[in-house]
C-alpha cells in the first residue's frame, strides 16, 4: 500500500487572504477557491500543497505542527515577512535557536532556518 502526502490543511478565520499571503511568501500559485477552501500549490503543480479552510474560534495555543522554511538571505526574508504582516513569536525557543520563529497574519507559527 502506497500513501502519499497531498496537502497540509491550515485552519483560518479568512482563508482567501491567508492563502494569498502564503502564495506570495512561497512563490506558489493560488488556485481557484472551492467551497471547502483555497489551495496554494508549487508552480510545477506537484504535491504537497497548502489548503486553507475556514475555522471559527480562537487559536488555543502554539501549533503542534508548523512549517520550517529557509531563505538564502534570512535577515532580508525576516524583514520582508514582518513588513507583509508576519510577527516574531516566542514559543519558548532558546536565545541561540537555529531558527527565527514567526507567526503568519492569523497567528500560525513557522520557522525560518539558516540556508542549507
Amino acid at each position: 500500500m502506497e500513501i502519499a502526502w497531498e496537502a497540509l490543511t491550515v485552519d483560518a478565520h479568512d482563508p482567501p487572504p491567508l492563502a494569498r499571503w502564503w502564495a506570495q511568501t512561497l512563490g506558489w500559485e493560488l488556485m481557484e477557491p472551492v467551497p471547502a477552501g483555497v489551495e496554494v500549490r508549487p508552480p510545477d503543480g506537484r504535491s504537497p500543497s497548502l489548503f486553507f479552510t475556514r475555522a471559527d474560534g480562537a487559536k488555543p495555543a502554539k501549533n503542534r505542527l508548523h512549517l520550517d522554511l529557509y531563505a538564502e538571505d534570512r535577515a532580508a526574508a525576516v524583514d520582508g515577512l514582518l513588513a507583509r504582516g508576519a510577527a516574531r513569536a516566542d514559543v519558548g525557543q532558546p536565545d541561540d535557536a537555529a531558527c527565527v520563529v514567526l507567526r503568519d497574519p492569523e497567528g500560525n507559527e513557522f520557522c525560518l532556518l539558516e540556508p542549507r
